[in-house]
């Protein structure tokens, strides 16, 4: 039986950095061994193997993309010595298509793609004796993953490929529109592999996945994700009805959902979102907006913490830390019930606005906060919403991609002159478009 060791997997991730080369940093080229063997037969053996890359590979810059989006949605700013480009190009806007900024993200979404297209690939050829319910199953869970690491790259750029099955002929870039459709589609047929899946996986999913490990339980994370997407396009109809089959819970723990996982042990890796208080060589200093517009007796603010002295850098100042990990091996959350809730809300507030103040009202009172009091009109609870998000999903990577969608992004605030934020990421320079 063939065995792919994790070593492999991460010679993928970077084969496939250089998307346009399509070849290792060495000129080993992505037809090599450890690629065919799991495209062209994917082994029971492999199988577990494969989904472990996808799902690691999904961690690889987190913590750049997280950083650069989170600064763009100014919700705090990250100092490092080693790099003075997030202070400068990242707050100023000007930001240089050929960076790591740019780069670093772009590869490694497109590297767990293809890690997925791999496996689904494999699953397309193999002679062994999985069953069509294990077959559909693992499809489902490949789909769903290459899913939402698309979206993360549409996330970040104005247009994105889709079709990267075949390095040799990549398919064209799409719009921001026409990605999210295609992705929508992708989650859909995901679905329907992850209905017709059976009672369990041929593989193990980490403990991140914990309550969703089950393709009937894996199923309600599609729906869930899918409900994200389409909030992204408006769809609000189909939100309603994709919230009702995923795991929202109204009065159940905001932080249940799926998460990345860390460890120390072995060729796993630390939280890299995760710094220390009061550091002065690595500071995410938490934008002051932040502080001054939060509403009295909110929990939500403790995600910062005043720090011992300011920091000050290149005319920014930070009084508070980002505090969101409070360790090296904290999970990072990909989605949870707080989000799933304020989406119910957002898809409610312009046909049932009772119902959406009744949402807001479930994150307000867990966060300490009284009910709502505000209009019911489709504006206000437009802003109330934002607001709620601003505080719930601080630093998760939402509150630039929410006021763009909102077309509120000249509301973001800008603490030196000549600051500007912009509504997309370049794409690299070497794509070639």
């Amino acid at each position: 039986m063939k065995i792919i060791k994790k070593f492999n997997i991460l010679i993928l991730t970077i084969a496939f950095l250089a998307l346009i080369s399509c070849s290792l940093e060495g000129g080993e080229s992505l037809n090599g061994a450890s690629t065919s063997s799991i495209s062209d037969d994917l082994s029971r053996g492999e199988l577990p193997q494969a989904v472990s890359g996808v799902i690691s590979e999904m961690r690889t810059r987190i913590n750049t993309q997280v950083d650069v989006q989170s600064i763009l949605g100014r919700e705090y700013y990250y100092i490092t010595n080693s790099d003075p480009r997030y202070e400068g190009d990242v707050v100023t806007g000007n930001l240089d298509d050929n960076t790591f900024y740019v780069t670093q993200a772009w590869g490694s979404r497109y590297a767990a793609i293809k890690e997925a297209n791999l496996a689904l690939a494999g699953l397309e050829n193999t002679t062994s004796d999985f069953s069509p319910e294990e077959i559909a199953a693992s499809r489902g869970v490949l789909n769903t993953l290459k899913a939402h690491e698309l979206l993360m790259v549409a996330n970040n750029q104005e247009s994105i490929r889709i079709n990267v099955a075949d390095p040799d002929n990549l398919g064209p870039f799409v719009g921001h529109d026409a990605a999210l459709a295609a992705i929508s589609e992708l989650l859909v047929s995901a679905a329907a592999d992850l209905t017709a899946g059976g009672t369990s996986f041929p593989f193990s999913l980490t403990s991140g996945y914990a309550g969703f490990d089950t393709p009937a339980g894996f199923l309600k994370f599609n729906k869930a994700l899918t409900a994200r997407v389409e909030a992204y396009r408006g769809n609000y109809t189909s939100v309603l009805s994709l919230l009702g089959a995923s795991f929202m819970n109204m009065t159940g723990d905001l932080k249940t959902g799926v998460y990345h996982t860390f460890s120390l042990s072995g060729a796993d890796i630390a939280n890299p979102l995760f710094l220390a208080l009061n550091q002065e060589a690595n500071v995410r200093m938490v934008q002051s907006s932040f502080i001054t517009d939060a509403l009295p007796n909110d929990t939500r603010v403790n995600k910062a913490v005043l720090r011992n002295s300011p920091k000050t850098a290149s005319g920014l100042v930070g009084n508070y830390d980002v505090y969101i990990y409070q360790s090296n091996v904290a999970s990072v959350p990909v989605i949870r019930n707080e989000e799933l809730i304020l989406l119910f809300a957002e898809a409610n507030m312009v046909s049932n606005p009772l119902v959406a103040v009744d949402a807001i009202n479930v994150v307000r009172n867990a966060a300490g906060l009284g009910n709502y009091s505000g209009a019911q009109t489709a504006a206000a609870l437009e802003s109330e919403i934002l607001f709620q998000r601003r505080y719930s999903l601080f630093g998760e990577s939402h509150r630039w991609i929410d006021m763009r969608r909102f077309g509120r992004l000249n509301e973001l605030p800008n603490d030196r002159a000549g600051d500007a934020v912009p509504a997309y990421i370049p794409i690299p320079r070497n794509e070639n478009q």
